[in-house]
C-alpha cells in the first residue's frame, strides 16, 4: 500500500519475478487493472472499501503460493478488511497525485516492511527473504 506514484506497481513487479524465480507461484492482483475489469472507478469512501472488499475476495480465491496485491488503501478500515498477511507500506513520496487521495490518506500504524526509498532490486530482495522464511 502507498500513495499513488510511490513506485507499489513496480515493486510488486520486481516482488512477482523474484519470487517466481525461485520457483514460487504467485498472481499480482493490481487495483487499477481490477477496477478496469469490473468498470468500477468510484474513489469515493464507499467505492474504496467496495475495492476492499472485492481484492480480499480475489485473493482468496487462489490457490497459488503467494498473492501480491497493489493498492493505494487510504483508509484504516480498507486495511482492516484486506487484512494483509504481510502490510508493504511503499512510503516513499511525500504526497500522492490527487489530492482526494491525500487528504483521506491515513498512514498506517503498524506494517511489515516500510519501503523509505525507490529502489525496487533492493526492497525486492529484502522482502522475499522476510515473507519466505
Amino acid at each position: 500500500m502507498g500513495l499513488p506514484g510511490s513506485g507499489k506497481t513496480t515493486l510488486a513487479d520486481r516482488v512477482t519475478t523474484v519470487l517466481r524465480s525461485l520457483g514460487r507461484t504467485v498472481t499480482w492482483l493490481n487495483a487499477d487493472n481490477i477496477r478496469a475489469h469490473y468498470d468500477d472507478w468510484d474513489f469515493s469512501r464507499e467505492g474504496r472499501i467496495r475495492q476492499s472488499h472485492r481484492m480480499r475476495e480475489l485473493a482468496d480465491r487462489s490457490e497459488l503460493d503467494f498473492v501480491l496485491c497493489d493498492f493505494v488503501a487510504p483508509l484504516p478500515e480498507m486495511r482492516e478488511i484486506f487484512d494483509a498477511d504481510w502490510l508493504i507500506w511503499v512510503d516513499t513520496i511525500p504526497a500522492g497525485r490527487f489530492e482526494d487521495t491525500n487528504r483521506m490518506f491515513v498512514p498506517p500504524d503498524h506494517w511489515h516492511v516500510r519501503v523509505t526509498e525507490q529502489h525496487s532490486e533492493l526492497w525486492a530482495t529484502t522482502i522475499v527473504s522476510q515473507i519466505i522464511q
